[in-house]
């Protein structure tokens, strides 16, 4: 197996050991993926094995992306589509199902999502600045401040800390336990907080 696997975040909730200690737990729909294809340093220019995550039918999809899974044997699409640069192909075959049961309990997975967008927001929000004075006449309550450098170098640094969009970034979460894994329904179950909302797409791999 690649030890990679694609799925989606279904909530938070806790779990007791049996020492009878609360863990805060996430809770996974990790796969079932699909080998959609292989790719060799032979023939492609580096290794790779692509999977698709989520079926979806081959009418609601691009042109390109019909033919793609046509010419792969497939008759319908997915959701997700995903591709695992490797050192070397594996002995998987094309169509076959990759599930959660390649992790165990107890060992650790790097879990990568994206974080909840939270839109434009000020430096307040975004970054932990403090207020200005709320005073009359103050004009500055919740405005950045002076940002020039004066005459010399006459702009603004990059990396300065300013207003923005907030969120929606990838993040990734390190070395998390696998408290629990539940090929039956699909389900895997990490000790701790994955990025992400409900629902949204994550990629799991185990920890090097």
């Amino acid at each position: 197996m690649i030890g990679r696997l694609l799925g989606r975040k279904l909530g938070m909730t806790r779990i007791f050991s049996a020492e009878g200690v609360a863990l805060p737990v996430t809770v996974i729909e990790a796969g079932p993926c699909y080998v959609v294809q292989k790719k060799s340093l032979a023939a492609d220019g580096y290794d790779a094995v692509q999977v698709g995550f989520i079926r979806k039918r081959l009418d609601k999809l691009t042109k390109p992306l019909q033919g793609h899974y046509e010419k792969h044997g497939f008759k319908s699409g997915f959701l997700f589509l995903k591709e695992f640069r490797l050192d070397s192909i594996p002995d998987l075959e094309v169509g076959q199902e990759l599930d959660v049961s390649q992790f165990e309990i107890g060992e650790r997975v790097d879990v990568v999502g994206f974080s909840k967008g939270r839109g434009f927001a000020g430096v307040i929000k975004r970054w932990g600045f403090q207020r200005g004075p709320e005073t009359h006449g103050s004009m500055s309550h919740r405005a950045p401040g002076s940002i020039g450098a004066s005459a010399y170098p006459s702009r603004v640094f990059k990396g300065k800390k300013l207003p923005g969009r907030m969120g929606n970034a990838r993040v990734t979460t390190l070395t998390l336990e696998v408290v629990d894994v539940r090929p039956e329904s699909n389900l895997l179950i990490l000790k701790g907080a994955v990025p992400g909302a409900r629902h949204g797409l994550l990629l799991i791999k185990k920890s090097e």
